[in-house]
């Protein structure tokens, strides 16, 4: 039996981030320069957070006009009335809100469930500025993995975010984003070591991807972007890998 290695390695000195920006040159030349110039076969990891932010999904909450909703669902809470706007404006359903808390899950236009539909204030200069998911992180992570290419090295790309998690203390990356690897390894119809055959397992890889990279790229660490290597990638080059990992509605026991 073949033991596999894997390495992650965190990628310094990319430096802020502005729109308009290439990352996947910024994120080349930075790898390079600390001495682990990208391979092919590698896995990128890139945070969501550096992609909005390169796509001009950055907002100023100054711009914003909130409702009466808004207001008096921030009166109870001392959430910013402009924030819970903005949360509204970019959400398809409202899941969960806690007025006590502020707490407001609700599922985006992407079809992803999380807190405050996904925007965050974390690393961003400012106190009135707060990012966006970018509008498309399947392509997104097409368009890094296609301009890395451009350069000489055959990649995934897998765009990663923060998000909380039903009945379990803590957060974790998932993988919001995927170009160029199969999201899943599906060990449904193979038998385990004992010969019964495995009817429900299919492991979400891109998902464990992600998480594991959080370990290199700390949100206090200014590290945006992470590199796996020694995976043995299961190439996929459909579009809407990342979307393809949503749970359909039907199939969620819990709404």
């Amino acid at each position: 039996m073949k033991i596999q290695e894997i390495k992650i390695i965190g990628i310094t000195g990319i430096r802020e981030i502005e729109c308009g920006d290439n990352l996947a040159e910024l994120i080349f030349q930075a790898a390079g320069k600390q001495g682990n110039s990208l391979e092919d076969g590698d896995i990128l990891v890139v945070t969501q957070k550096i992609v909005s932010k390169a796509e001009g999904m950055i907002v100023d909450l100054s711009n914003v006009t909130p409702s009466k909703f808004a207001y008096d669902f921030s009166r109870k809470n001392d959430k910013d009335p402009r924030l819970v706007q903005l949360i509204l404006d970019n959400s398809k359903n409202l899941i969960r809100l806690n007025e006590n808390s502020g707490i407001i899950i609700s599922e985006t236009f992407h079809g992803f469930i999380c807190a405050n539909a996904g925007i965050d204030s974390s690393n961003i200069d400012g106190d009135r500025f707060v990012s966006l998911l970018p509008e498309d992180s399947d392509k997104s992570a097409l368009i890094i993995r296609n301009n890395v290419e451009l350069m000489g090295k055959n990649i995934a790309v897998i765009i990663s975010d923060t998000f909380g998690r039903p009945w379990r203390e803590g957060q974790v990356n998932f993988a919001i984003g995927v170009s160029g690897i199969n999201p899943f390894i599906d060990y449904r119809g193979t038998n385990d070591f004992f010969g019964k055959e495995l009817k429900a397992t299919r492991i979400a890889l891109a998902d464990e991807i992600a998480s594991a990279s959080e370990i290199v790229m700390s949100k206090a660490a200014g590290i945006p972007a992470a590199i796996i290597r020694g995976h043995d990638i299961d190439h996929d080059d459909n579009h809407k890998l990342g979307e393809s990992i949503l749970r359909e509605e039907s199939k969620d026991l819990f709404r």
